[in-house]
């Protein structure tokens, strides 16, 4: 589906029996939201990610997803290598080997200096606070 648009690709994961329909219906992007479409690894190869972080002023990035001792990863030591600050809530990544996820997740803290701080722990107002300053 590389070819589709958002609103293809998205109907497609609602409505061809694919198994991450129920991931779907939970993050479905609305009309308001931006989208990048990611070929590899890191979302910011080969993706327009990085001009759209500019344009969007972005210092702080939160990172959740799938397979997060490869594409969160690999996507957190680009935006490392960005200078944009990290925040990797610890219970908001996955991956095949449970203990692989959190040995890269010790390892972004420790290397890329991310907050690590669990999602229900997260002061979603104190960080909007400090992108402002």
């Amino acid at each position: 589906k590389w070819r589709a648009d958002r609103h293809e690709l998205v109907r497609h994961c609602l409505e061809d029996g694919v198994r991450g329909e129920p991931i779907v219906r939970l993050l479905a992007p609305d009309e308001s939201d931006y989208f990048v479409l990611k070929p590899k690894h890191s979302g910011f190869y080969a993706t327009p990610l990085d001009l759209l972080l500019a344009h969007l002023r972005a210092t702080t990035l939160i990172l959740a997803g799938f397979a997060g001792d490869n594409c969160v990863l690999l996507t957190a030591s680009d935006a490392f290598l960005r200078d944009f600050r990290l925040v990797i809530p610890t219970d908001c990544t996955a991956a095949i080997d449970g203990a692989e996820n959190e040995h890269a997740l010790r390892y972004v803290a420790r290397v890329f200096k991310a907050d690590t701080t669990s999602s229900r722990e997260l002061d979603l107002d104190d960080l909007l606070g400090r992108a402002h300053t």
